[in-house]
């Protein structure tokens, strides 16, 4: 490889032209073999203590993949440093990662106990005993909510369902007015889709393959009772689907396979922008290193400390390097925690005051009906969505609900939901000086509006189906699956927290690049939306900071 971790300010200069050619050819170098990820991630290539590198990314997920491949299509010499390890290496099994109805460690970030989203059934903890091991799900626990982060190269997109949702203009409007639409809608969206691999589902097959029956019987239902719904793009290969369900190609999604990683199919991160930035040969990666530390350095700069461990968490080094620009890409948890945790101490002492603010959980939550026994949903289910109950345009309590599986292998008459409301409640971080942690002040009852507007859907549905809700999913007698968050969002908003494009004021050379920009919420699922932004604001970095 020639990126390295010790590579200094190498090939640093760009021009606008050289940009332009580079965003130009990226969807050609896209789908690259993942091996190309994983070399820029060996461990002969993991980052030293006392090394120097032009642009330092923290964290692999959207934002960090994104900006990691315009650096390097721009000529500079990258390093991310991922949390996680890199999803490379299989296991006793022969797969890398494991299928939902029999996880092990490999599911869960240092647990000893899985933590399901549906965790319960009939009323029962149906959460199973783990291993303790760097796992790829993250359920991160606050006092009054638990959130659900990607633990490897490649981040959120190692565990999402991959539901490729560009949100409604006029909403993205409403929640990011200073960013130019025309530019997001006429390039920016289009750019992130191609890059993500975005594609949709043949309609004809989807109709008649029984892995969809449980979203044709959503879709029967929500329509009788007089609600819209619309086919959801993927980045999932619905082509390869069609070959697993043909019994050519090894199952993933058709095989329980989805939070806990896919082994074949989907079109995650490390196989595209990843792929991409590695195949430049300026990119390297170092996983199981967590930033702990960020400030200026003395000879220009910044100092950034981090902790290296082993897959069973044993601290394996601690290592100060410098870095000329570093771009906070922990997601809307890990990059205001850190920054909010940075400020406190002193370290980046003159930070805004909205470092920390204006976090929110996207409106998310999950509710599921029970069906009449000759209302079959098929005990094969796909695991990667493809629809979703589209009742936006409502002003009394604007819903989009993904029509979710539940591939429990066994008819169980069960449809599931995860709605996407309009929820104001907004959380802010704040630094603990008695535990030297960062808080949150997310509140149970702040996810009531999303209730209420959720409520008014699913009442509507059964009611005319003559249906019930299931209450024995998300607890005992509990009806809504409130207490987690599968899109976190906000936290060091756009234009408040930073400048118009992610710069922090007072700090030049630190950016924020990832979902923590975006105010609490998009009205789809996220990360098309994510990707998009960061499109958008790398290149005028390139262009006015890099040039």
């Amino acid at each position: 490889m020639a990126g390295h971790g010790r590579q200094h300010a190498v090939d640093s200069g760009i021009t606008r032209r050289r940009f332009l050619t580079g965003a130009g050819v990226a969807a050609g170098a896209l789908l690259l073999p993942s091996w190309r990820t994983a070399a820029a991630a060996a461990p002969g290539n993991a980052i030293a203590d006392g090394d120097h590198v032009p642009a330092l990314v923290i964290g692999s997920g959207y934002g960090g993949a994104v900006a990691a491949l315009r650096l390097t299509q721009a000529g500079i010499a990258t390093h991310i440093v991922e949390m996680g390890q890199s999803w490379t290496a299989p296991g006793s099994d022969g797969k890398v990662f494991s299928s939902l109805l029999k996880p092990d460690g490999r599911s869960y970030w240092f647990r000893t106990r899985t933590d399901q989203p549906v965790g319960y059934f009939l009323g029962v903890d149906a959460n199973k005993n783990i291993d303790r091991y760097a796992g790829v799900l993250d359920s991160e626990a606050f006092a009054h909510t638990r959130v659900y982060q990607g633990r490897g190269v490649g981040g959120g997109s190692l565990v999402n369902g991959g539901m490729a949702v560009t949100p409604k203009r006029a909403y993205f409007e409403e929640i990011l007015p200073s960013v130019n639409a025309d530019e997001m809608y006429g390039t920016y969206f289009p750019r992130a889709n191609a890059a993500l691999g975005v594609n949709s589902i043949d309609t004809s097959w989807f109709e008649s393959t029984k892995w969809y029956k449980f979203a044709r019987v959503g879709r029967d239902s929500a329509q009788a009772a007089g609600f819209g719904t619309t086919f959801v793009p993927n980045v999932y290969d619905f082509g390869y689907m069609k070959q697993e369900d043909a019994g050519t190609k090894p199952k993933s999604a058709l095989a329980q396979e989805v939070i806990y990683g896919n082994n074949y199919g989907k079109r995650s991160l490390d196989k595209t922008y990843l792929a991409a930035a590695a195949a430049t040969g300026r990119l390297t990666i170092s996983p199981l290193h967590t930033v702990t530390g960020v400030a200026p350095a003395a000879g220009g700069g910044y100092t950034v400390e981090m902790t290296q461990i082993d897959t069973a968490g044993n601290t394996v080094a601690r290592k100060t390097v410098t870095a000329d620009r570093v771009f906070f890409a922990a997601g809307s948890v890990g990059t205001p925690k850190l920054l909010v945790a940075m400020k406190a101490q002193g370290r980046l002492p003159n930070l805004p005051d909205a470092v920390g603010a204006g976090w929110g959980n996207n409106g998310n939550v999950m509710v599921a009906r029970a069906n009449h026994v000759w209302d079959t949903t098929g005990a094969d289910q796909s695991t990667i969505p493809a629809m979703g109950i589209d009742n936006w345009s409502d002003p009394n309590g604007p819903v989009f609900a993904e029509i979710a599986p539940f591939p429990a292998g066994t008819e169980l008459w069960v449809s599931l939901y995860l709605a996407i409301t309009k929820n104001p409640n907004r959380g802010t971080f704040t630094f603990n000086s008695g535990t030297g942690k960062v808080d949150l002040s997310w509140q149970s009852s702040w996810t009531q509006p999303s209730i209420d507007a959720a409520k008014r859907v699913f009442d509507k549905i059964n009611s005319k189906a003559v249906t019930v809700y299931r209450s024995d999913m998300f607890g005992v007698n509990k009806v809504w699956g409130d207490d987690f968050v599968y899109h976190p969002l906000g936290g060091c908003v756009l234009g408040k927290a930073t400048d118009g494009y992610g710069r922090l004021p007072g700090h030049p050379g630190l950016y924020v690049i990832d979902g923590s920009l975006v105010p609490g919420s998009t009205g789809v699922n996220p990360f098309v939306t994510i990707t998009a932004l960061a499109e958008r604001n790398i290149e005028k970095i390139i262009k006015t900071d890099l040039a």
